[in-house]
């Protein structure tokens, strides 16, 4: 058996056509209570672009191996790593700027962090879900708290972490308001959103005041659209943002509706990864995924994330981009 494994390294900040370089480095070995797990896919998140262009060279060390969801089988545990066998096929979320990432063919991860996958999604799918699943959740249930018939405003319902929001803050039992293109408008009812509005052709602020407001927003966007949402926020309503803030905000209008405001970066957890597992078990969450692209691809995935346009004619998809590692 080879003690080296494929990688996608990330040798340099900027674009992605010059960011990447296909590598082979050795096999990790699993210390006490880890797993080696042989990485089935992966997925492309914004983080991944952030670090990418560079805005977390702080904490990213050149070069390096990026990315973080794992979807995958158990080759090897090991001493007192007892939960999971060889054999098993796993999904977690890999620790965010600590140790390699999951651009490669093998990943070695403490066992207390993986979850075995739900037997109903692929690997593709499971990856596409490990990190924006558990974004939503914390942002929904463990942040914000939804309650049954509280109305929830889901910023960007046509992507990711939207198209998960829309789902969970359905089978909580909330009303889902989501802004979405037109074109997007049929997909994301069928994902469970009550309202759409269409954020391209108007101001969304007036519409949403026309509902009554909400109690929860959830900001995938960031900037104007966050210094926004406090304007159609209920009083004591409840704002949750998973997006950098590079420049001051305003928040007066929060003030004013004694909004609560949480800012998200969120951390790898079985206990997420199990609940969402229970949810996708029940039917009541599946992970969208608008494209899967092999390993030696992930600059084209990049661009494709980024909205745009790569060789084959491909476009940015709804829901995730997947990497097929083993292709």
């Amino acid at each position: 058996m080879s003690t080296l494994m494929r990688v996608m390294e990330l040798v340099r900040f900027g674009d992605a056509d010059t960011a990447f370089a296909a590598r082979e480095l050795p096999k990790p070995t699993p210390g006490p209570g880890q797993v080696l797990v042989r990485v089935e896919a992966t997925s492309v998140n914004p983080l991944d672009l952030q670090t990418r262009r560079g805005d977390y060279r702080d904490q990213v060390a050149l070069p390096a191996v990026i990315g973080n969801d794992v979807s995958g089988v158990v080759v090897e545990t090991g001493p007192g790593a007892d939960d999971f066998q060889p054999g098993d096929e796993v999904w977690y979320l890999a620790p965010i700027f600590a140790g390699q990432g999951t651009y490669a063919e093998y990943h070695v991860v403490d066992e207390n962090l993986v979850a075995r996958k739900p037997a109903g999604l692929t690997h593709a799918e499971a990856a596409g879900l490990a990190l924006v699943g558990m974004t939503v959740w914390e942002a929904l249930v463990e942040r914000t708290k939804v309650q049954v018939g509280e109305r929830v405003l889901v910023h960007g319902g046509a992507g990711g972490v939207g198209s998960v929001a829309i789902q969970l803050a359905s089978a909580l039992g909330a009303e889902v308001v989501t802004t979405a293109r037109a074109r997007d408008h049929d997909f994301v009812t069928e994902l469970g959103a009550d309202i759409t509005i269409d954020f391209s052709t108007g101001d969304y602020v007036p519409q949403v005041r026309t509902l009554g407001g909400v109690d929860v927003v959830l900001d995938t966007v960031g900037g104007d659209t966050l210094a926004r949402s406090p304007e159609v926020l209920a009083d004591r309503g409840r704002l949750v943002s998973i997006v950098d803030i590079p420049e001051p905000q305003n928040l007066l209008a929060a003030w004013g509706v004694n909004a609560t405001y949480h800012f998200l970066f969120v951390s790898p957890s079985r206990a997420k990864l199990e609940a969402l597992g229970r949810l996708v078990d029940q039917g009541k969450i599946r992970p969208v995924i608008g494209d899967v692209l092999p390993l030696a691809d992930i600059a084209q995935a990049h661009t494709l994330l980024e909205g745009g346009l790569v060789s084959e004619g491909r476009r940015r998809p709804r829901g995730k981009i997947a990497i097929a590692v083993q292709q």
